[in-house]
């Protein structure tokens, strides 16, 4: 059979191009975007508070794979009516002021953003049902030391333990609390918040979700319950969703229950830094001291001989530091 077609048109023959359009390097400048907060994260559709308007809207292509949170203030172009049906595009996240992080667990190196832009992190904690885990309060404190967060304790349901056991254990650390009882005032808690962006974190059934209702009535955040036989709580927040509390006088971040608090992105260094008087104490430590209990030549251990340190102070410290390393699951 001959060859259909001759040595000279197969030496000329090109195969058709696909039709492209030209790459440029120009990208949109994006001008007539607008900024606005993400207040909350649902299947890859973010619900933004734009200039007092609700707008939904997805992330543009350009972003990749960079993650979007709650409390990231982003620029939007696009629909921004927030009309029903409408679909604003985040185009742009602004540098974070914080971000509050953790792990799965202790050995895993993918960390996860909670939330950013919060300047004060509420550890809510329940006196009794459930009863108190101190370690899981220490990790919590530990993320928000290295965050750069202003931690607060939030002690709940103190109608049914007294909060002097739990207190004593933190108050050499200096961490700021409040102390409510069910369907008590709420000033001392309101007084906290003024003023700042908080993000609140607890374990399922300690309250926070009726505190969070009782701040903002319209929240409507579902209340679970504790079960009698574990003693947990059952999650009843499925996502982290951002609050305007009453006459703009803050912000409240509530977030899902959680059961542990990984910590392997976390630093001793950065753990100490949080402390400046105990930070400048251990200027003569060894290179690579830790600045834990038993560490040689550690200069925690020779302020404390000195009378320069406060030992309950540097005691509470070894336990954050101790909190880190151990399990993430309480």
């Amino acid at each position: 059979m001959s060859n259909r077609y001759s040595d000279h048109d197969q030496e000329h023959y090109e195969r058709p191009r696909r039709r492209t359009r030209p790459r440029t390097k120009d990208r949109p400048t994006y001008d007539d975007a607008v900024e606005g907060v993400v207040v909350t994260v649902d299947r890859g559709r973010y619900t933004l508070l734009l200039n007092g308007t609700i707008v939904m809207a997805m992330k543009s292509r350009p972003l990749g794979r960079k993650g979007v949170v709650v409390g990231d203030r982003v620029r939007v172009v696009g629909d921004v009516t927030g009309n029903d049906g409408s679909l604003a595009r985040i185009v742009e996240v602004v540098e974070r002021t914080t971000t509050l992080r953790r792990t799965a667990d202790d050995d895993d190196p993918v960390e996860r953003v909670i939330v950013s832009n919060a300047d004060q992190l509420v550890v809510v904690a329940a006196l009794a049902d459930p009863e108190p885990r101190p370690r899981l309060i220490d990790r919590a404190l530990v993320a928000a030391y290295a965050s750069g967060m202003k931690p607060v304790l939030c002690l709940t349901k103190a109608d049914l333990a007294d909060p002097e056991t739990l207190l004593s254990t933190y108050r050499s650390l200096g961490v700021p609390y409040v102390v409510t009882e069910r369907g008590g005032p709420l000033d001392e808690v309101r007084a906290v918040l003024k003023g700042h962006v908080s993000v609140l974190v607890g374990h399922s059934g300690v309250g926070k979700s009726t505190l969070v209702n009782a701040l903002v009535p319209a929240a409507h955040r579902e209340v679970g319950h504790v079960n009698a036989v574990t003693g947990r709580g059952r999650h009843t927040s499925t996502s982290a969703y951002m609050l305007a509390l009453p006459d703009d006088t803050g912000w409240i971040i509530d977030t899902p229950g959680i059961r542990s608090f990984g910590l392997a992105h976390v630093d001793p260094s950065d753990l100490i830094g949080a402390f400046p008087d105990l930070d400048e104490m251990t200027e003569d430590c060894p290179r690579g001291c830790t600045h834990g209990e038993g560490t040689p030549e550690c200069g925690l251990d020779a302020a404390v001989i000195a009378g320069e340190a406060d030992p309950d102070r540097v005691e509470s410290f070894r336990r954050l530091l101790t909190a880190r390393e151990g399990s993430p699951d309480y």
